[in-house]
């Protein structure tokens, strides 16, 4: 299992945009992929659960990766979170 925490930047916070992207990717990925923040977490491939989080900007999300190719979808979803959140 590989977690890793992300600090919103974006302005938005986890609106739409995001949200499909992050649900896009981790459907690639085999293992599975939680997201949490504050108290409240969801499957990435969830994207009314992401929605559902209602996570704004300088809010921190804890990415949680477990399974058989977490390595890379831990990238993967780093990668992700950089370039969206």
């Amino acid at each position: 299992m590989i977690t890793f925490t992300h600090v919103i930047a974006g302005a938005q916070g986890l609106h739409a945009r995001p949200v499909a992207e992050i649900a896009r990717r981790a459907l690639d990925c085999e293992s599975l992929v939680t997201i949490s923040v504050r108290d409240r977490s969801t499957d990435a491939k969830d994207m009314v659960g992401l929605m559902g989080l209602d996570a704004r900007c300088g809010e921190a999300v804890e990415v949680t990766v477990a399974g058989a190719d977490e390595e890379s979808a831990a990238a993967t979803m780093q990668a992700v979170c950089k370039e969206f959140l």
